[in-house]
């Protein structure tokens, strides 16, 4: 019996290739790294440049000082972003993105595409069931 390994999507799926393994643990060590719902927005947010840390807490929302400051920690020892400590009075601090976080280009934008259309589609489902 010939079984569809197409998943619908019109191409060979990747495991036909025995390639599944590989592929979930790419993935796994991808999320490893990026874990938790700040990192993606946070490197998102420091596109547009170097802030400082207040600002980043206010470009991000509701996220507490506490896991910012882990955040970025984590991000730091990743390569992902760099801390600059600037000697001024009081001293400055800023967080810029390393040339690396430039890898995740292509992720965060069909990411932020993907989530900008799956809202839309949420919200229309819900408005057309009332």
């Amino acid at each position: 019996m010939k079984t569809d390994l197409t998943n619908g999507l019109g191409a060979e799926h990747p495991c036909a290739q025995n390639a599944c393994s590989e592929g979930v643990t790419g993935i796994r060590d991808a999320l490893y790294v990026l874990n938790g719902k700040w990192k993606l927005p946070l490197i998102f947010a420091l596109t547009e440049g170097p802030k400082r840390f207040k600002e980043i807490q206010r470009t991000l929302g509701d996220i507490t000082a506490k896991v910012l400051t882990k955040e970025l920690k984590e991000l730091e020892l990743n390569e992902f972003v760099v801390r600059h400590v600037l000697p001024t009075t009081p001293v400055t601090v800023t967080y810029e993105l390393m040339p690396y976080s430039q890898s995740l280009k292509k992720v965060l934008h069909e990411l932020k595409e993907w989530g900008i259309q799956h809202r839309q589609r949420i919200v229309a489902s819900r408005k057309a069931s009332i």
